[in-house]
Parts: structure tokens; sequence; C-alpha cells
């Protein structure tokens, strides 16, 4: 069970952040009320929030799933690619070290993103990216290994359009896995079932299982109707401002 979130409002820099998706600058305002409804709904489906300030120092702070992983033991603390993001690692730290009693880090000459990390009950998916660099996934590997939690190692740079792995895959629970087409019979996937995500609908992969929910972005009915289809309780949230930064659900909260 999920009981905590640690989340982070978009500051009034938020539109001079890092952004590839070409849907052109977001609008502060309903950025806002978009992660408020994000919020209520992290609480509706039963976790404590944990909001931090806005930080206008660093216009991306608003997805700080990257600054960290975090587990019912134990969190890391990551070392983002994007040497724009660096500092928001220490800007988040305090809040982990409040509810963790282990906290590990990434060190130079690794990079990882939390974006890049995809948690399946105990086992973790990495997926190397233009963010998250061998030193840095081999890195995280050990540390798993010496919790006792296993992993593997998904190369992403050969997959079009993916910034992160979690844009590509996330784990629905349940032993399923929901990814877009193109890394659907990857082999690391293999012990799964793959609930594949239409073709159009590739965004919507990036869900969150949040206890009994299911939260999917608005607007993509075809996997809507299959989640519902295997009777599970789905919430959709218009995310519109966050996608217009190649932001998504999970990027927008740290949760365990």
């Amino acid at each position: 069970m999920l009981t905590r979130a640690i989340v982070r409002p978009p500051a009034e820099s938020f539109a001079a952040g890092l952004t590839t998706a070409g849907l052109g600058a977001p609008v502060l305002g309903l950025a806002l009320e978009q992660h408020a409804r994000y919020c209520a709904t992290l609480e509706r489906c039963g976790l404590d929030i944990t909001a931090l300030a806005a930080d206008a120092d660093f216009p991306d702070s608003t997805f700080v799933e990257d600054t960290a992983i975090v587990t019912a033991d134990f969190a890391i603390l990551t070392r983002p690619g994007a040497a724009a993001r660096a500092g928001e690692v220490g800007r988040v730290a305090a809040a982990l070290e409040a509810a963790f009693d282990r906290l590990h880090a990434i060190a130079a000459p690794g990079t990882v993103d939390g974006g890049d990390v995809c948690q399946a009950d105990n086992h973790f998916f990495i997926g190397l990216s233009e963010r998250t660099n061998e030193a840095g996934a081999r890195q995280l590997s050990g540390l798993l290994m010496r919790e006792g939690l296993t992993s593997s190692i998904v190369d992403m740079r050969g997959v079009g359009g993916i910034l992160h792995l979690k844009s590509a895959f996330t784990y629905l629970g349940d032993g399923r896995i929901v990814a877009i087409e193109a890394i659907a019979e990857h082999k690391a996937l293999a012990p799964y079932e793959v609930v594949r995500v239409a073709r159009g609908e590739g965004y919507a992969a990036n869900l969150l299982r949040l206890n009994e929910f299911v939260v999917i972005a608005a607007g993509f009915p075809r996997l809507h109707e299959d989640l519902d289809g295997l009777a599970y309780a789905v919430e959709t949230l218009d995310m519109s401002e966050f996608r217009k930064m190649d932001g998504a659900l999970t990027c927008l909260s740290l949760r365990f």
C-alpha cells in the first residue's frame, strides 16, 4: 500500500524548462490547476501529501520523480542527466531524510533520472537513455542488490521519441505492464502480461497504480476501455500543460 507522496507545484519559471515536445508554451495558471487536481487525486487514492514550495530557480523542479528513487524502506538520491537539473536533488533531500532511515546516492560519473526507473514489486527496470548513463545504471543496480532487490537494464536509446523508460512502459500491478508497441516484445518484459497501448495513445503508457486505483492521462479512450475490461477503478487527469514540458503522471510525485 502506498501511503505518502512528495510533490512540488510548478513555479513561475515553468515555461523555461527543458522540452522537446513542440506543443507550445504551458499556461502556468492551468498547470497549477492541473497540479492541484493531481494532488487531490493522490489524496483520494489514500496518500498523504508533502508539498514542497515552488522553486523558480529550477523550472523543471515540479517533476520531482527525477530526483530520487523511493521504496517502502529506503530512498536513493539520483544524479540527473541534464546539468540544468542537478541542483534539484539537494532541495528534495531534506524531505527524504525526514522520511527514510536509509538514504543512498548516485555519484559521478553516473547519471540517473528517476523517470528511467520502474519498480515492479521487488524488481526494478533501469532504462539507459539520454539522461541515465551506463555508469549510473550499474551503480543503481548495485545499490538495489545490496538491499536484496533485483534489477534489469533496458536500453531505451534506440526507441524513437522516448525521453525516459517510463515514457514507454509502467507497472500496472498484478503482474501486468502497460507498454507502447515499440517495447512490448522486449525480453525484459517476458515474465509479465503486457497491456499494449494503441497507436496514437503512447503518452498514456505513463500511468499510476495507486492502491486500488489506476490513474491515466485524459483523452485516451482505448486504454481506458482496456483497463475497464480488466476491472480496474480508473481515474483520469488532464495533463496538457505538463505534456508540453515532456512531463507525465509519474513525473509529478515521489510515492511510497
